[in-house]
């Protein structure tokens, strides 16, 4: 609700189901553009992405995305959650259909006072060509202590067939964890602001957890927001650094494959925490300082999808797309379509507690 969330899940409209296995999440919040694409309805469709709501259901439902610079793509015409965080992006199940769709994305835009002042730069055209002397930097530490063993060993194969383009060396930016913490409070403060004089009229209308983390923002002192601010630039020049040694990084674009409709918490790194805020995890510190991240699905036989970031430097969407096209071109990272025959079983009731206690888990 609200692009509040990573799960698919809403108290007044049931469960987003999984075309994989409906008994499964699809992710969120962008659930409907993902699930249908993913099951055929459409060849693509727009998400939004605050804090990693189109990485993560392309991921668990097994689709591309493109999360863009930002600033790349204009935001008119979509309703606003986080402004300062907020992006437009496309899925599609082919690189090619990505790539059309940035395309056809650029340039116009007058209502978004975010966007860039830049020349329309076709993805198309180079789709093709191969990166040769391809630079890769594996995330390690931060980025895959959470990560279940199947996930790790999808990004694994896409670093091996990478390697065949260039040197794929280990990164470590366990800085990720603070821009995280930074995402966090500009979510709650800014989402907050926007939706406290709906919350005073119509607050019987909120999902109840989407409500109570609004609300929990509203509470969130000025000189948080102000720190989480500084913390932020300081996380964007950290990364930004690590490109000086590498052209892209590369990293699970969740913790683990789709969880079960209703599942309250997780296992991650050792101990059990709740699902909505940790699902989108390694999204967020991406989107907290805007560089351009193409998700590819990787599949292995009867296992559920799993995504993998393919992150690049500002404004080089173009290259994202052409690691992305390399990959499908080896058939590491494909689309596949869901089981012939799945069926989702009747809805269960709107889950509605226990709730997570007010945190801000956009997404």
């Amino acid at each position: 609700e609200f692009a509040y969330d990573f799960t698919g899940e809403n108290a007044h409209d049931g469960p987003c189901r999984n075309p994989h296995d409906p008994a499964r999440m699809t992710g969120g919040s962008s659930s409907g553009s993902a699930a249908a694409v993913a099951a055929g309805l459409a060849p693509l469709s727009l998400g939004s992405d605050t804090n990693g709501s189109l990485r993560v259901p392309a991921a668990l439902c097994g689709v591309f995305s493109l999360k863009p610079t930002f600033g790349r793509l204009p935001r008119g015409g979509t309703f606003p959650f986080v402004d300062s965080l907020d992006h437009l992006g496309p899925m599609a199940r082919t690189a090619g259909d990505l790539a059309l769709a940035y395309d056809a994305l650029q340039g116009g835009g007058g209502r978004d006072h975010a966007l860039a002042d830049r020349p329309v730069e076709p993805a198309s055209p180079m789709l093709d060509v191969a990166p040769r002397g391809l630079r890769v930097g594996r995330l390690r530490g931060w980025f895959e202590a959470p990560c279940a063993p199947e996930v790790l060993a999808r990004r694994d194969r896409v670093a091996d067939a990478l390697g065949d383009l260039g040197p794929v060396v280990d990164v470590a930016l366990d800085e990720a964890a603070f821009g995280r913490a930074a995402a966090y409070i500009i979510t709650n403060a800014e989402s907050s602001a926007l939706h406290l004089p709906r919350l005073r009229a119509q607050a019987a209308g909120y999902d109840l957890d989407t409500r109570d983390r609004f609300l929990a923002g509203a509470l969130l002192p000025a000189a948080w927001l102000t720190r989480a601010q500084q913390v932020r630039r300081w996380w964007l020049e950290t990364a930004l650094a690590a490109f000086g040694d590498v052209d892209v990084l590369i990293a699970p674009a969740t913790p683990a494959t789709a969880p079960v409709i209703g599942q309250r918490t997780m296992a991650l790194d050792g101990r059990t925490v709740p699902l909505r805020p940790y699902l989108g995890i390694l999204a967020q510190p991406f989107s907290c300082i805007g560089l351009p991240v193409v998700t590819v699905p990787v599949f292995d036989p009867g296992a559920a999808p799993a995504g993998v970031q393919i992150v690049a430097p500002p404004w080089r969407e173009g290259l994202a797309l052409r690691v992305a096209r390399f990959l499908e071109t080896r058939s590491v990272a494909n689309a596949h379509a869901p089981p012939a025959g799945a069926t989702a079983a009747p809805s269960p009731p709107p889950v509605r507690g226990p709730r997570d206690g007010g945190r801000s888990d956009g997404c």
